[in-house]
């Protein structure tokens, strides 16, 4: 009887830590991913441009290079006559979450466009449409100067409200989340641009940028993704996206 008696009360001993130990169901839910939740898409292999092609092309202009695990930009190959261009998604996208890496070359610039229609015969440019998270060396390049030009910015709309960027050559962190109209900019972790798209003041704001000239600007709610060539050495990688 004293054996069954032990082993009985180590049972409940066992039961009651495991309970204790054993989180809610609040807690639960935020430590499992919901069966729903959209899972991330890797858009850049780290091999190859597959699912991207240069803007109003089919295939990659060889400018762009793949290279280490990063898709570089080769300057001196686009001053010598090699083709680039913007380096734009096959695919479209609405709501989403978008996360990469991209380090600049001193006095470099480049961006990432967003909400980019595809059609080279009515748009010359991908930025005709698109919006852009500004890439630059801010030190080195001219448009460091210019208020809403600075890496991080809104380009030509809204600046930074802070400005976590690192030093030439080193690896940035980037996220655009577009959601519903609410837009978010981060860098390196942190939030440095919060808008509404497409309201009243929206339309203000673009009323009173560079993009006034073009009727079609940011005015589509679904686009492709575009890395900007601006004839400067750039690298990105570690891209992927969530749609919302």
């Amino acid at each position: 009887m004293k054996k069954v008696f032990l082993t009985i009360s180590t049972l409940f001993i066992i039961v009651g830590i495991t309970a204790f130990n054993k989180p809610d169901d609040a807690e639960n839910a935020s430590q499992v991913s919901s069966p729903t939740a959209a899972p991330w898409k890797i858009l850049f292999d780290g091999q190859s441009t597959k699912g991207w092609h240069s803007y109003g092309q089919t295939t990659t202009g060889a400018a762009w290079k793949v290279e280490d695990g990063a898709i570089h930009l080769d300057a001196a190959a686009k001053a010598a006559g090699v083709a680039g261009g913007d380096l734009v998604t096959d695919q479209e996208y609405k709501d989403f979450d978008l996360m990469l890496e991209w380090k600049i070359s001193a006095n470099g610039n480049s961006g990432i466009i967003f909400y980019v229609h595809d059609d080279k015969a009515k748009y010359p440019d991908t930025y005709n449409t698109g919006l852009e998270m500004q890439v630059l060396d801010n030190d080195g390049h001219p448009d460091g100067k210019i208020p809403k030009h600075r890496a991080g910015d809104l380009y030509d709309l809204i600046s930074s409200n802070t400005e976590p960027v690192k030093a030439v050559g080193e690896w940035n962190k980037a996220e655009i989340v577009s959601r519903k109209g609410k837009l978010e900019l981060f860098l390196n972790g942190t939030k440095v641009v919060t808008t509404t798209l497409w309201d009243a003041n929206w339309k203000k704001l673009v009323a009173g940028s560079k993009f006034a000239s073009m009727p079609d600007f940011s005015i589509y709610k679904s686009g492709k993704i575009a890395l900007q060539d601006h004839g400067n050495e750039v690298w990105y990688r570690n891209i992927k996206i969530k749609e919302l």
